[in-house]
């Protein structure tokens, strides 16, 4: 080894120290601003139209079987809203099957233009769309998706 400072072996961890001069890194963008993924935009519309299939189904059931149906429709509804939450671990997971299945309730609710409605004009209806909404709220606006639990293999449980 030569005796000028630098050459040979440096300090110990010098290989590994971080470097101190280099310029920070941006953070990936989130959300949003995020790149598009093609994957997620295809169970966000997946989600749409499943929106649109309990929504149809629920519009049927809900006044068959009342109040059992609208019981049944609204537990429906709610899976599906938390069940995309749950999925997509996003917001929009819960908003893409809520906008389809509004939509759909409103059309099939709203009145036509000859003064009846499609339905019918019953309790259940106001019942079925605004509970089909609160949980759609509910269901988008939770802080936190659940985490499984982990096992940290400790004393204890």
């Amino acid at each position: 080894m030569s005796g000028k400072p630098g050459q040979g072996r440096g300090r110990a961890g010098s290989s590994h120290a971080p470097r101190r001069n280099a310029p920070p890194r941006e953070p990936e963008p989130t959300g949003f601003a995020a790149r598009p993924n093609p994957v997620r935009i295809a169970a966000y519309a997946g989600l749409a139209v499943l929106g649109v299939l309990v929504a149809m189904a629920g519009a049927l059931i809900q006044p068959a079987w009342f109040p059992g149906g609208l019981i049944i429709a609204l537990g429906a509804a709610a899976g599906l809203f938390y069940g995309g939450r749950i999925l997509t671990r996003t917001q929009i997971g819960a908003l893409a099957p809520a906008a389809g299945w509004f939509i759909t309730v409103f059309l099939l609710l709203s009145g036509r233009p000859e003064g009846d409605y499609v339905f019918g004009d019953e309790l259940g209806l106001v019942l079925f769309m605004l509970g089909g909404t609160a949980v759609a709220v509910m269901c988008a606006t939770t802080s936190k998706v659940p985490q499984p639990a982990i096992r940290s293999g400790g004393s204890g449980t």
